[in-house]
């Protein structure tokens, strides 16, 4: 069709041409006869050369076409054939029917007639999401789009640009800043001998080890480094699970100490200044989180966590707490009242902690209050405000979240305790007008933390929360006394959080106790807070029950599908699970009222279970962790939780 509109082309303008001569010549007659015939005669021979010359030139023209048709068949068959780029047509069942020579000579068997999905796992699945993807196989790297009309896939070999950019990512500079958590503590009572071979050992340890992955180091302190490595360098030293924390850990018992590292790390970025404030704050994360572990921060605020195996040991010190009690009146007095909040469904040691807190407020004389709602109310913290509910200076303290959204002011400090998670509050709108905050916490830190606070207080060491507000109350030179029944509640935190003194118990915890005993702690009023219903003793017999045992001294329970347990005799079942003979670790899974699936996760120390519990996208302490779980079942929250369990367990072995 484009070779007939070409020929037209050229013939158009003749033919108006000849017909214009035509009319010319037919107009000459009528000024002579004989100059038109002459102009005829020439006009009809000028005609007939024209009709030879164009029948010449449209047979050249069709061979010429011809020919290059020809060439362009020869060269695309040959350019389709063994051009640098993949081509595979695919038939309508999306098994490959051809590819190009690019490809066969790339492809170690004949693949002709595979479904795709085979031999390129998922190709299709993927190019569904996005209009081109990026693929490795068999040593090369391609940029794949597809023709989905047409059923073909294209294949560019970027093998080289890949290398570039895996070149160009390698060599991205990291900043690591090391810390030796309990330095301070252990090299306090050595002489000067002792303490000169303790660090000349930490040097020769850390040293051997960044020669071995060519880390450059510097100590610029008795207890702190500084390290600059690139990120290929990162990713050798991560396969190794970061193997100096337990280097360290080992080589210092020969010298009759434990001394633990926590490593920051800052990668994501070329700015080093970026870098090192993400170091920095990775480092606090890790020590937030107890110390002992690697944090490593990216600039989209994404953290992975190396370590974390061992107890903390307990480091805090009478004087931080003095130090913390102060500024902690400071910063309230600064504010016209106080409101607390705890965690969403409050235990014993959010509530007692909230209690001693507005204590510490009236020691101040400031006005303070309890957020606490009705459907926040289990039936264990039922029988303490059974109690409260008869002594009516207590009582006033306790507010629903709509009186506290109400009575707030711009100074009012709200103090959240027993938790650091904005989305673990009892209420969130709350917490984002606040514009003065207080975090009283003993969690481990995790990613997400509230925003902005004046002040924290978060000691991984201690036993409760409620032992860190005792602390606080200590310091506090005033002739006001905690009361009996605020002194019983705070006593319970302490009790639940440590199962009896029997987890996670310093000495520190027994010096809260007595303070809290010396001011009216009733000990069988807490025994009364903490019974349990014949309805609930049953239900957590039930989960017992269903407990299986696995040969590394892990046991597993389980509720049925379709009943609702409450998170508490979850959390019960758990605890009593360790006691029995053969146990180090227990988790016990069960539905909850809010259409989740929750995991309560117990420990002897042995086991960290705060590592499962973050793998599934909860947290808590390496003896005591949890986790809630959406969109699944029972059984699937199994599934998934041994699962978890087996690569902590891998990754264990491997450190």
């Amino acid at each position: 069709m484009k070779r007939q509109s070409v020929k037209k082309s050229l013939l158009l303008p003749f033919i108006f041409i000849t017909l214009m001569a035509i009319a010319s010549v037919g107009v000459s007659f009528f000024f002579s006869v004989l100059y038109g015939f002459i102009a005829a005669i020439t006009l009809f021979i000028v005609l007939i050369i024209c009709v030879f010359l164009f029948r010449w030139i449209f047979k050249r023209f069709d061979t010429y076409l011809d020919d290059l048709s020809g060439k362009v068949t020869l060269a695309s068959d040959r350019a389709i054939k063994n051009m640098p780029i993949g081509i595979i047509v695919l038939n309508q069942h999306d098994q490959i029917e051809w590819m190009n020579k690019f490809l066969t000579e790339r492809t170690e068997r004949n693949v002709i007639s595979d479904p795709i999905n085979e031999v390129y796992p998922n190709i299709l699945k993927q190019l569904e999401k996005a209009k081109e993807i990026e693929i490795m196989n068999n040593g090369y790297t391609y940029r794949v789009k597809y023709s989905k009309d047409e059923g073909i896939l294209y294949f560019l070999d970027v093998s080289e640009e890949a290398e570039i950019r895996q070149a160009y990512d390698d060599e991205q500079p990291i900043i690591a800043t090391l810390f030796l958590d309990n330095y301070d503590e252990i090299t306090q009572n050595m002489n000067d001998t002792q303490r000169s071979e303790i660090n000349s050992m930490v040097t020769r340890v850390i040293s051997r080890w960044a020669q071995e992955h060519n880390v450059y180091f510097k100590r610029y302190s008795s207890d702190q480094f500084v390290a600059y490595l690139n990120r290929r360098i990162l990713r050798e030293i991560e396969d190794t699970n970061f193997d100096i924390l337990s280097q360290l850990r080992e080589k210092s018992v020969g010298y009759r100490a434990q001394l633990t590292l926590s490593i920051g790390v800052g990668e994501g970025s070329e700015n080093l200044i970026d870098l090192g404030e993400m170091s920095q704050s990775g480092l606090d994360l890790a020590l937030g989180r107890g110390g002992d572990q690697v944090a490593i921060k990216t600039m989209n605020g994404n953290v992975r966590f190396y370590g974390g195996k061992t107890d903390p040991m307990e480091k805090r010190t009478r004087v931080r707490a003095r130090v913390i009690s102060h500024a902690l009146k400071d910063i309230l007095l600064e504010g016209d009242k106080v409101i607390v909040m705890g965690h969403t469904r409050p235990d014993l040691d959010a509530i007692g902690a909230a209690v001693g807190v507005t204590r510490f407020a009236m020691m101040n004389n400031l006005e303070s209050y309890i957020i606490l709602n009705e459907s926040d109310i289990d039936p264990t913290l039922r029988r303490v405000m059974d109690e409260i509910d008869q002594k009516p200076e207590l009582k006033e303290r306790f507010i629903t979240s709509d009186e506290a959204w109400d009575m707030m002011t711009s100074k009012t400090t709200l103090v959240i305790v027993d938790t650091h998670k904005p989305e673990m509050v009892i209420d969130k709108d709350i917490l984002n007008k606040a514009n003065r905050k207080v975090v009283i916490d003993h969690h481990r830190r995790g990613e997400e933390f509230i925003s902005n606070p004046l002040l924290v207080y978060m000691e991984p060491y201690a036993s409760s929360t409620a032992e860190l507000v005792t602390e606080l109350l200590e310091y506090q030179t005033t002739e006001q006394r905690l009361t009996r029944l605020e002194s019983t509640v705070m006593y319970a935190g302490i009790i639940v959080d440590t199962r009896n003194f029997t987890l996670r118990t310093g000495s520190r915890t027994f010096d809260a106790a007595s303070y809290l005993r010396a001011h009216g702690a009733d000990t069988i009023l807490t025994q009364h807070f903490l019974k349990d219903d014949i309805e609930t003793y049953i239900k957590r017999t039930e989960l017992i029950r269903t407990v299986d045992l696995q040969d590394n001294g892990i046991a597993i329970a389980h509720g049925e599908e379709h009943q609702i347990y409450h998170p508490v005799t979850v959390a019960q079942a758990a605890d009593e699970l360790l006691s029995l003979d053969g146990v180090e670790a227990s988790y016990v899974i069960a539905k909850r009222e809010d259409d989740l699936v929750g995991i309560s996760a117990r420990s002897l120390g042995e086991f960290n279970v705060q590592l499962t519990m973050e793998a599934l996208g909860g947290g808590g302490h390496l003896t005591n962790a949890a986790t809630q779980m959406k969109d699944v079942t029972v059984e699937e929250a199994i599934a998934q939780l041994k699962q978890a369990i087996q690569e902590q367990i891998d990754r264990s072995d491997n450190a």
